[in-house]
């Protein structure tokens, strides 16, 4: 009963709340669901009697009101009807609605089961349909990989491998073809590591094919940064002590861009690399590729290594084609180490680039014995120099290298000596040994240019033909060494970090030369006979003193700015000095022996029985023998040289002459023999006189106070000590009593011994030794 209580009083607000709608529209839209609601749950009778229940108290209502109001109660009671026949015809028409509603009902129903049996057979269509797109899906991306790998788009199938894997396979992992296609993905994998694997060989073979060519575009580009520097350094003089590859060149060049690596030339591209370090790093296998990428490179490195080289014919020599490989190889090499910081470590690179270094010094050494020419040993070491060069530029220590330059200079700097030693003995052997003729302004010139050589007069002054002091073997000689010079510099152009080392093995290989080719060739050539020929070494050895002094100025101007200061001698310089003095006995002994030749031709008749009044004809033939070769053989000699010739060819004169009455087989001499010596001394220092010079005079002193002895009336006077001193001071102790045994009687002879041996005890005579010495002081210390 209180179920139906709560029915009735829900039908009775649903009434009310139909009949307050305020349109039509609103009173169908809630009394079409009142009835379907009621008709569902079957209370259809019960909204019929809410329905009348507000019919019934609607009338009540109007009723009550119209006892109130009679007129307005028929008019109410009018509508009521009206609205009663309306109530009727809708009721009629509700039930009539009811009636399409509940058939409407049933057939939604029988629809609506109907569609969710469909809903469901299409949900199990979609899901078989998602399946089958998941898993067409998977077998699509398992093809893409399998394209790409046929594209070589390794990468990009490694990355559709892992988007199967990861995400694909998870969305159809329920089904067996998950399973299938999951078991081939390492066969994939390994499938694309052997695929890239396969690409970097190729690419390696590539690049060592092509080592050799980067190594030519790298030196081309150092000897392209070498020409700026250059035309830098000559603009800007301070530049030329800043080498290549220092800060300041670099900051110089900086301007320049040239990527060895990627040029109109050469590209080398890093692509394959990448991708292959990428895929094995993203299967998990960095260090098996690093190991492998190492070994490979071993190999090419071995490969890349000839058995030998040769290096005697520029034009055939390897040298270049070994050097540019190595430097491409370790150029990839130190690019792949920047590229990639992981694939190539810093002690690997290095282990690679010093063992290269090895064996290219080791086989270079090996063919060095073929270079018999300092030329070609140049241009090797130019080649290893612009390699040295290069590699520095990228980095790699050089220390090897620069150390194996030591050994090229050293056999360099023997083959240079060797050659000029050869042309310095030809030059030597070949000179006539006479003054230079110049013909004309031009030879003078070239000859002035490359001598060491100071002229007495001015250029203007001079007039054609003419000579020059030196014979031919000095410019020439003069032109050998500064060759000698630029060839043992041209060792240092372009890299050299030894130069101390070029200074003090060109020193010491010029002294050699010098020494040992030039003055002693010219010493052993003293043992000529022939005056002319020792008169003009002297003047050659002059010549070459000089220019040995010239020459250590030089070397001193040249020597590297971080050596030690002080001067440079040479031992040459004083070899050619000392050689002087050597030439110059040499020449007195040549003019001493003629003046013994002359001499011995002498013809005295000690005891003649007329007196001579004309010189003897070798004493003429003796002093024109001396004038002669004064203003001919002599005439280029310096004026103390000639004088010091006079000099020692006139005491050796006096002293031959003074021999001849000394002679054991001279006996006897009477006045008639003393005269005719008399007047050849006389003749002899008349000679002597006209040479204007005193000192040469005192030279024939001894010779004539012993004659002025010999023809003294008194010869008490030479015993006497103040009278002796004063007019025969010269006279020897020795001579002068034996010649007047000679000259006076057997008996006057036993009384002037007698004498003679009281005075011996206490009186000694100047001797020649001393006189030299006084002469030798003037003429600036020089020995005789």
């Amino acid at each position: 009963m209180p179920a139906n209580f709560e029915s009735r009083t829900d039908l009775d607000y649903v009434v009310q709340q139909i009949v307050l709608s305020t349109s039509d529209n609103d009173y169908f839209d809630q009394l079409i669901p009142a009835i379907k609601d009621a008709s569902r749950e079957g209370r259809g009778h019960h909204l019929l009697q809410s329905l009348s229940q507000f019919s019934d108290d609607r009338e009540s209502e109007i009723e009550r009101i119209c006892n109130t109001n009679h007129q307005e109660f028929t008019t109410s009671v009018n509508q009521l009807l009206k609205v009663r026949e309306g109530a009727s015809g809708l009721t009629s028409d509700i039930l009539g609605l009811n009636q399409s509603i509940q058939l409407s009902t049933e057939k939604l129903a029988e629809q609506k089961k109907s569609l969710v049996e469909s809903r469901s057979v299409r949900r199990n269509i979609d899901e078989s349909t998602q399946a089958l797109n998941d898993c067409l899906e998977v077998l699509r991306l398992a093809n893409h990989v399998h394209d790409l790998l046929g594209k070589k788009s390794h990468y990009a199938a490694l990355r559709a491998l892992d988007e199967l894997q990861n995400v694909h396979l998870q969305e159809v992992k329920k089904y067996k073809i998950a399973d299938l296609v999951q078991k081939s993905v390492p066969a994939t994998k390994r499938m694309i590591a052997d695929a890239v694997m396969t690409d970097l060989n190729t690419w390696l073979f590539r690049i060592r094919e092509t080592s050799q060519f980067l190594g030519e575009v790298a030196f081309y580009a150092t000897e392209q940064r070498r020409s700026r520097q250059k035309e830098r350094a000559e603009k800007l003089h301070y530049l030329t002590d800043f080498p290549l590859n220092s800060a300041v060149e670099l900051v110089s060049d900086e301007n320049v861009e040239f990527d060895t690596l990627d040029n109109d030339d050469v590209q080398v591209d890093f692509t394959p690399l990448f991708e292959c370090l990428h895929i094995h790093n993203a299967l998990g296998q960095t260090e098996k590729f690093r190991a492998e990428y190492a070994t490979t490179r071993r190999q090419q490195k071995e490969l890349l290594m000839p058995a030998s080289i040769t290096l005697a014919d520029p034009e055939d020599s390897n040298l270049s084609e070994l050097l540019e490989g190595i430097a491409g190889f370790a150029i990839v090499e130190k690019a792949t180490m920047r590229k990639a910081p992981g694939l190539r470590s810093a002690a690997d690179v290095d282990e690679l680039w010093d063992s290269m270094c090895q064996n290219a010094i080791q086989l270079i050494s090996q063919a060095l014995h073929e270079v018999d020419n300092a030329e070609v040993l140049l241009k090797i070491k130019g080649v290893i120099a612009l390699f040295i060069q290069t590699m520095e530029s990228w980095g790699y220590q050089v220390r090897a290298l620069d150390s194996f330059l030591l050994t090229l200079f050293g056999k360099y700097a023997e083959l240079l000596k060797r050659r000029f030693s050869d042309d310095f003995q030809e030059i030597v052997l070949t000179d006539d040994y006479m003054p230079m003729p110049i013909n004309n302004l031009d030879e003078y010139d070239k000859v002035i240019n490359v001598s060491w050589y100071s002229p007495d007069k001015e250029r203007d002054e001079l007039r054609f033909p003419c000579v020059l002091p030196f014979s031919q073997m000095y410019p020439l000689c003069c032109i050998d060494i500064r060759n000698f010079l630029n060839q043992f510099y041209f060792f240092s152009d372009d890299h050299f970090q030894q130069p101390k080392v070029i200074d003090d093995a060109l020193r010491a290989s010029l002294d050699e030369l010098l020494s040992e080719k030039v003055c002693q060739s010219l010493v052993e050539r003293l043992n000529s006979q022939y005056l002319g020929q020792i008169v003009q070494i002297l003047i050659n050895l002059e010549h070459f003193e000089v220019a040995c002094q010239e020459l250590e100025q030089l070397l001193a101007a040249a020597r590297y700015s971080g050596s030690t200061g002080g001067s440079v001698a040479l031992a040459a310089t004083e070899r050619f000095r000392s050689n002087k003095k050597t030439a110059e006995k040499r020449i007195f002994e040549l003019v001493n022996s003629k003046i013994d030749d002359l001499i011995d031709t002498a013809e005295y008749d000690w005891t003649a029985t007329y007196a001579q009044r004309e010189p003897s004809s070798y004493m003429q033939t003796l002093t024109q023998y001396l004038s002669n070769i004064m203003t001919t053989v002599l005439l280029g000699l310096p004026t103390e040289i000639k004088e010091l010739i006079y000099f020692d060819a006139l005491s050796h004169a006096a002293t031959k002459i003074l021999s001849l009455p000394l002679s054991p087989e001279v006996r006897r001499i009477n006045p008639n023999g003393v005269a005719a010596l008399a007047t050849d001394v006389k003749y002899i220092s008349d000679f002597v006189k006209t040479l204007d010079n005193p000192i040469l005079e005192e030279n024939l002193d001894e010779l004539r106070q012993t004659v002025a002895l010999m023809q003294s009336e008194s010869s008490d006077e030479y015993y006497d000590v103040s009278t002796r001193n004063k007019k025969y001071g010269r006279v020897d102790a020795m001579n002068g009593p034996l010649l007047l045994e000679k000259y006076w009687s057997t008996s006057a002879l036993r009384v002037v011994c007698l004498l003679f041996e009281r005075l011996t005890s206490s009186i000694q005579s100047p001797t020649r030794t001393e006189k030299f010495t006084a002469f030798s002081s003037k003429f600036y210390h020089r020995d005789t």
